[in-house]
């Protein structure tokens, strides 16, 4: 697949996607691993597969204003690349129209040569009559128009403005399609803070501190903080302020048993073991063994030693630890990632409302069973980064309704410092529309 055309790249990332449900994030990392796209090209695969993922419903949209040939019954191929042309023409400035055109219709003469002269046709069409592309009103359809015009699945749009009401249902659907940022988290073991915002700027990085959590940095420059000497030293660790402040709601202490589930790949893990100062046991599970290699590397690169990696799943009796009671669990829910789908857009694409109740049930199952694992007056943080209220609120209503001897615990009360992010019910949300962070839940549970 690799190539030292950024275009040619990104159709074949796009294809793979679309045929065998690969996972864009590996596919994008393998081939700048070749070392064939040099400079600029390599951000323009990265610009261009992302960007086509998540404005893929509004671009097939668009296909079908001025194609006789909805999208749905045309070639993968030519499909793939009218989406690669549409895109550049519709969402990036810096990339001139007809070098679009033209660099599209070139890539279809190899490609899919006998296609190339109507993905030349439907191209300059768009681009000539774009001022002129009608979609559904917002008053008599608002979910047709946010699904068309910020390109989202219908049921999930519909989920948000019964949610949130359309105004915040709007804001929260342009988000989404936006570019996430990047944080990383201090590791406070070997620095703090100021002192790594310094190491960055050093290193020629632009960056600012959170807003929320005090570990947090936003890196503004574009490129990849995996090649900073900063990140081989183990100074910081890519991590969303979303889920640090979920970890710091936890709040577990030096020298406590703490268990992890569902822990790959070791972001949460390695935070906890910082909180508790690198002193008590962190049981960090995965039911896959190759994930749990990447914790075990994530903490070595930290200078961590207090994780242990158990290959477990955590939807069954934990047969390997099974006389093990803990002081804090943190179950980091399996769930439908709708509150990241700006991170992994493809996903949106292939989920279904059936899909968010087939994995509430999954969520039941697993909190059913971990709470037994949990010592008297000890804490359990249920989270997950989805925006549904079937997989949290719901979740918890559900098990609070068959289990006395628990009970959620108040985040304003608790941390009155961040009332902000706090619901009524004293659960955390984080929302992109809102703080900029990913979608995301946790709520604090307490064995009495």
């Amino acid at each position: 697949m690799s190539t030292t055309n950024p275009r040619s790249a990104a159709f074949e990332i796009l294809l793979r996607i679309d045929k065998e449900r690969s996972y864009a994030d590996i596919l994008i990392d393998r081939e700048l691993s070749s070392g064939f796209l040099q400079g600029p090209d390599r951000g323009l695969l990265t610009e261009l597969v992302y960007g086509v993922l998540r404005r893929q419903g509004t671009l097939d949209y668009i296909i079908n204003r001025f194609s006789k040939q909805k999208s749905e019954r045309l070639e993968r191929s030519v499909l793939v690349l009218l989406r690669i042309g549409l895109y550049q023409i519709f969402y990036l400035d810096r990339v001139p129209v007809s070098a679009a055109v033209n660099e599209t219709v070139k890539l279809a003469k190899v490609l899919a040569p006998r296609a190339s002269g109507f993905v030349n046709a439907v191209l300059r069409s768009a681009d000539r009559e774009r001022d002129d592309i009608a979609y559904p009103d917002k008053e008599k359809d608002p979910v047709g128009y946010l699904s068309t015009f910020y390109s989202h699945p219908s049921w999930l749009v519909a989920g948000w403005i019964g949610q949130l009401g359309f105004a915040e249902a709007e804001s929260l659907a342009k988000a989404m399609a936006e570019p996430p940022p990047l944080t990383i988290r201090t590791n406070t073991l070997k620095t703090s803070r100021e002192e790594l915002m310094e190491r960055l700027a050093s290193e020629g990085v632009q960056c600012e501190a959170t807003r929320f959590s005090p570990l947090g940095v936003r890196i503004i420059t574009a490129g990849s903080v995996a090649r900073l000497q900063s990140f081989r030293d183990g100074l910081f660790t890519v991590q969303d302020e979303s889920s640090q402040l979920a970890v710091m709601f936890l709040s577990p202490e030096p020298g406590e048993k703490v268990l992890d589930a569902c822990a790959a790949p070791g972001g949460k893990a390695t935070h906890m073991a910082q909180l508790m100062g690198n002193s008590g046991e962190i049981i960090a599970c995965d039911v896959i063994g190759r994930k749990l290699r990447l914790i075990g590397e994530n903490a070595a690169r930290l200078g961590i030693s207090c994780i242990k990696t158990v290959p477990l799943n955590t939807a069954r009796p934990l047969n390997s630890i099974k006389d093990a009671r803990f002081q804090r669990i943190l179950l980091d829910a399996p769930c439908s990632g709708l509150g990241v789908i700006r991170r992994n857009p493809e996903g949106k694409w292939w989920k279904t409302a059936a899909d968010v109740a087939e994995l509430v049930r999954g969520q039941k199952t697993i909190l059913e069973n971990l709470a037994g694992y949990l010592k008297r007056g000890g804490i359990l943080l249920y989270a997950t980064c989805s925006t549904t209220r079937e997989e949290n609120e719901a979740v918890i209503d559900d098990f609070l309704s068959r289990h006395s001897d628990f009970v959620l615990e108040d985040l304003r009360v608790l941390f009155p410092a961040y009332g902000e992010l706090i619901t009524p019910q004293g659960c955390f949300r984080g929302w992109p529309h809102r703080q900029g962070m990913d979608g995301f839940f946790a709520a604090r549970l307490k064995k009495i």
